[in-house]
């Protein structure tokens, strides 16, 4: 490693403790690739680098394999919240959880998981399931910060991945052709799962400690035990609406508990997972025909990403079918949902991506592909445990996995590893490390909802995270898949 190595490594460190204090992501990130490049090309006595970051900035903030995905599933987001679609997926979901209180941790961050899984965004999925789980938890007695904690790990512990149309999984295939529908009917659920799992049992234990800590606390200062619903006598069968409201849980809130569930719009949600999945292999029930989505044979690498953009489109429509009431503002939604994807994700991969290539370019990137080959052990534990915590520090598992993927691509193909096998690990661990970040929008999101700090959140989830990634890490030495 040379001199641009270690200065590299100097202003990552840096950028580290700017982003601590409070130093906007987007700002860090890109200032410290400017830099790193700057230094490689003074070390090299040419200019390359700085080139290098300018034409990854703007190719990435024009690149439709980002775009397109994010932007078209932000806005089926959004129009789901508009026609309320979203509201009764989350109610099917969670109303058998509202008897059984000793089920509510593990019942809360499964819902929250399968949520995810047609929503895709972790910042949407919290904004849809909170005003439910908020006054549904609150009404067992449990504390804020809890909730909060069940809220984050439900949303953003890897949901997303296993829908076709998650960008990670186009940035695997940009790679190594594999498509998508491979990638999350084959590749991604024994590890999204083994995850799922290990951290929800995690958490479960754990939250028996933090209601200790909360009631403890409450004792300390002299406030009531136990959920005003509940007159401080533990969790009773009752209907939200039945009982006088805590602090915190609206009218509104609870009149949704106590909504009906429409079977109907409770599915939108899941059409454009279900055409993706239909659309791709194993299945190959239709096939998009090229025609209607490229009109050049070199847009044909396009076409996967229009190929999810037109599946969220075909959502819009049922969901303004669904509830022909609110049809009248949905595409107005749409676009206001896109415009929010570009603005708070896109831009996070666009500073993310131009980061990591100014890190290739000072070497760093090459000192690691000679590490694992020294030491071929290592491929795995490194494209898991990098990639978390990049996304620990960035906020954004896909701003982590399109800028770290291609420094394991080519030590997995020279090592004989399935490089699919490994961009996988590379996306569940990006996911666990966004999870636990206290600058992502979703931890941002989770905290607002819960009036808690996000720190705390951050904090309280990292264990079965870190858990949850080990238990990854450790099956994949083993060969267990």
């Amino acid at each position: 490693m040379g001199i641009a190595g270690v200065v590299a490594i100097a202003v990552v460190v840096a950028a580290i403790a700017m982003i601590l204090r409070g130093g906007d992501v987007r700002l860090v990130l890109l200032l410290a690739a400017l830099l790193i490049a700057a230094v490689a090309d003074l070390t090299a006595w040419h200019v390359a680098a700085l080139p290098l970051v300018v034409r990854e900035f703007l190719a990435t903030f024009s690149n439709e394999k980002f775009v397109v995905p994010i932007c078209s599933a932000m806005g089926f987001a959004y129009v789901l919240r508009h026609t309320g679609c979203e509201r009764h997926l989350v109610l099917l979901l969670l109303k058998p959880l509202r008897s059984v209180r000793g089920l509510l941790v593990p019942g809360v961050i499964v819902a929250g998981f399968l949520v995810n899984v047609p929503i895709i965004s972790q910042t949407s999925t919290a904004v849809c399931i909170g005003p439910v789980v908020v006054p549904l938890m609150r009404a067992a007695g449990y504390s804020l910060p809890t909730i909060g904690a069940c809220l984050l790990l439900g949303c953003s512990v890897g949901g997303e991945l296993l829908n076709p149309g998650a960008p990670e999984l186009l940035t695997v295939f940009a790679l190594t052709g594999v498509p998508s529908q491979t990638q999350a009917k084959e590749y991604l659920p024994p590890l999204v799962f083994t995850q799922l799992t290990v951290a929800t049992l995690a958490a479960w234990l754990l939250s028996r400690r933090w209601e200790a800590a909360s009631t403890a606390k409450k004792r300390s200062g002299g406030e009531p035990i136990g959920s005003p619903f509940l007159g401080g006598t533990g969790f009773q069968r009752v209907e939200v609406k039945q009982h006088r409201l805590e602090a915190g849980a609206t009218q509104e809130q609870a009149d949704q508990l106590a909504a009906r569930v429409n079977p109907v719009k409770a599915l939108v949600p899941l059409v454009p997972l279900v055409l993706l999945f239909l659309a791709g292999p194993p299945f190959n029930v239709f096939h998009v025909p090229e025609e209607w989505l490229v009109k050049q044979a070199s847009e044909k690498a396009a076409y996967s990403s229009r190929l999810i953009g037109l599946a969220m489109l075909l959502g819009v429509i049922a969901a303004m079918l669904a509830a022909p009431g609110k049809s009248r503002g949905a595409v107005k939604q749409f676009f206001e949902g896109a415009g929010y994807g570009f603005a708070n994700i896109v831009s996070l991969i666009v500073t993310a991506t131009c980061f990591g290539k100014a890190i290739e370019s000072a070497g760093l990137a090459a000192a690691l592909g000679r590490v694992i080959a020294a030491a071929p052990g290592l491929l795995e534990p490194l494209a898991a445990l990098v990639p978390l915590a990049f996304a620990a520090l960035a906020g954004s598992g896909m701003a982590s996995t399109q800028s770290l993927y291609g420094f394991f691509f080519e030590p997995a193909r020279a090592l004989g590893h399935d490089p699919t096998a490994v961009g996988s690990l590379v996306a569940v661990a990006a996911a666990a490390g966004r999870t636990m970040s206290p600058v992502a929008a979703v931890t941002l999101m989770c905290a607002t909802l819960t009036q808690t700090n996000p720190f705390t959140l951050a904090k309280r989830v990292a264990g079965p995270l870190l858990l949850g990634i080990a238990a990854v890490i450790a099956l994949r030495l083993c060969g267990a898949f």
